[in-house]
């Protein structure tokens, strides 16, 4: 859920990530991993977007992971076979705090191969960097800041302050459920209205893939999803926009048939 998050707003906001990551504020279109040679690995973790000269490709991770390294090498000699004339920058950007040291890993080495990608870790970027665009807003709890409530806080207000009600939605949205890697959810509940979180991408996102079995089924079925996936019953209220009582009835259900 929280890579997925990641993915929605790189791809809605991409300028905004690509002055952070290229330091150049152009807009970069989805490139799918399926139109790359041989079959993509692990793809829900990755994003891949291009313009005419670069290919960007972003990895969002909660956890470390041992295939990093590969992956990235994997990953651009695929690129390059594809589109040989394009520059590329590759990151691997770090959610959650951690002590493991693969988190430090930029490169991968082979006998005579040697690749090298970025890193960067959010607890140690400073929050102005987030807080002063829009895009990025859903970063800045994460980031290296001492007081993560005042923080959200400011990203909240910052939000408050964007005209356009979809992308404001959005924004909240994905804030709120990052903001759930490191704060409790009655105050993330106090600073994001649920009205906003319903008009989000998100939230649309659900009701589309209930449309072929009823959008009420719908909502449900990914519920129970995000509920495995260990996600607070909070959030899953304030996402699908079902109430505490309903999420809690689901969980119920679901363990019921699992025994």
């Amino acid at each position: 859920m929280f890579d997925n998050t990641c993915k929605f707003i790189a791809e809605m906001y991409s300028p905004d990530f690509a002055t952070w990551l290229l330091g150049e504020p152009i807009t970069l279109t989805k490139l799918s991993p399926t139109e790359l040679s041989l079959e993509p690995i692990r793809a829900d973790a990755l994003i891949l977007l291009q313009s005419d000269e670069v290919v960007l490709h972003i990895e969002f991770q909660t956890e470390p992971d041992d295939d990093m390294p590969f992956r990235m090498a994997d990953y651009r000699l695929r690129v390059y076979r594809r589109f040989p004339n394009k520059r590329m920058h590759q990151v691997v950007i770090y959610l959650a705090k951690t002590e493991s040291e693969k988190v430090y890993q930029t490169t991968f080495t082979t006998e005579s191969l040697r690749h090298e990608f970025s890193v960067i870790r959010l607890w140690e970027q400073p929050s102005e960097i987030f807080l002063a665009t829009p895009g990025l807003l859903p970063f800045a709890v994460l980031s290296a800041t001492e007081n993560k409530v005042a923080t959200l806080q400011l990203s909240a207000a910052a939000i408050d302050q964007i005209a356009d009600r979809r992308t404001q939605s959005n924004i909240a949205a994905a804030s709120a459920i990052l903001a759930g890697l490191v704060l409790e959810q009655d105050v993330i509940g106090r600073l994001f209205r649920k009205d906003i979180m319903r008009e989000s991408v998100i939230y649309q996102s659900i009701l589309s893939e209930g449309k072929e079995e009823g959008i009420e089924v719908g909502v449900h079925r990914v519920a129970v999803n995000l509920l495995k996936e260990k996600i607070p019953i909070e959030m899953v209220s304030k996402v699908t926009g079902l109430t505490i009582e309903q999420v809690q009835s689901l969980l119920i259900t679901d363990v019921e048939q699992s025994e």
